[in-house]
């Protein structure tokens, strides 16, 4: 068994996060989507930033993840802006997508997150799963851990405007760092 007093780890379990607030390194921590467009897979990244309160039981626990949406990158400038702009995420209007939890719990198939996304001021109902991995710590810091998870929103969320050949599904990652919040 791997301890540290923040995670303690047993050969072929997940990893199991000590009681107290996490938060999210912005550095390396980001949402992923993929869209089809005309055929075509449109990727792009949002940052993230945020917090995870661990308490015991864990069923008592929550996340907060928070994107910036005029943060939108895809590595086109052009698209960049038109995914920010008011015919999609409208970062003017709503600077952030948001995450909330209800619920973290370990089934037997794994971690999930059942809670509200919140983009343009609608609340939409959103489960997800997620796997916890031990990350590696900072020289002289303290340990952390990586949370990968995926699920799938509908366009519609993102725009009301009839886009012609956007898919119906926005294929969503996210992958974020957790430190103890000290």
């Amino acid at each position: 068994m791997t301890t540290t007093p923040d995670i303690q780890v047993k050969p072929g379990e997940q990893p199991r996060l000590a009681t107290g607030t996490w938060r999210i390194s912005p550095a390396q921590s980001h949402a992923s989507f993929a869209a089809r467009v005309a055929g075509r897979t449109v990727r792009g990244l949002l940052p993230l930033t945020g917090e995870v309160q661990i308490t015991d039981p864990i069923d008592g626990s929550t996340a907060r993840l928070t994107a910036t949406t005029s943060a939108v990158s895809t590595g086109s400038a052009v698209l960049d802006r038109v995914l920010a702009g008011p015919a999609f995420l409208d970062a003017r209007a709503y600077p952030e997508i948001s995450f909330l939890s209800d619920l973290l719990v370990w089934v037997p198939t794994g971690w999930r997150a059942v809670g509200y996304l919140r983009v343009k001021n609608a609340e939409h109902e959103l489960a997800c799963q997620f796997g916890v991995h031990p990350g590696d710590a900072q020289p002289g810091g303290a340990p952390r851990l990586v949370i990968a998870s995926s699920w799938v929103i509908d366009s519609t969320w993102v725009t009301s405007q009839r886009i012609p050949g956007l898919g119906r599904r926005i294929a969503m990652t996210c992958s974020f760092h957790l430190e103890p919040d000290r």
